[in-house]
């Protein structure tokens, strides 16, 4: 029913509160995120942005839209990868120093468990003396 171009255009709006950065940000013209933005209110029947010539707000309903928009976008790039990329399955067993660990290692699994769900994960943190006889 949502067109997700159309739905990253109307976050890109809601994100920077103009048109005309929203089209710079997309790399498009001003008038087709106009297009965009109007397609979508169109399709919920309702006005999703308060605007006139100097200023640009979200209405209620396109706060209650925001949301929608990140799931449903979520959602689609997550069946899209499910169907079109090789679904990783099995087991990944690794160590890693303290150091690591307490660094960017928390983001960078949760990153990898969103994109492969079917993955176990099974994380040793030792020394890397420990690690290495292991």
């Amino acid at each position: 029913m949502y067109d997700p171009s159309h739905l990253r255009t109307f976050l890109s709006v809601a994100q920077t509160l103009s048109f005309t950065q929203a089209a710079r940000r997309l790399g498009l013209r001003q008038s087709t995120v106009s297009q965009h933005v109007r397609r979508l209110e169109d399709a919920t029947g309702r006005q999703l942005f308060s605007r006139d010539t100097h200023s640009v707000e979200l209405t209620e309903d396109g706060e209650a839209m925001l949301g929608f928009a990140r799931r449903i976008l979520e959602v689609h790039e997550q069946a899209t990868a499910f169907f079109t990329g090789t679904r990783l399955r099995g087991r990944l067993r690794f160590g890693a120093s303290e150091d690591f660990v307490l660094t960017r290692l928390p983001e960078i699994l949760e990153g990898f468990r969103h994109d492969h769900p079917e993955v176990d994960l099974e994380l040793t943190v030792e020394l890397s003396g420990t690690l290495h006889r292991q």
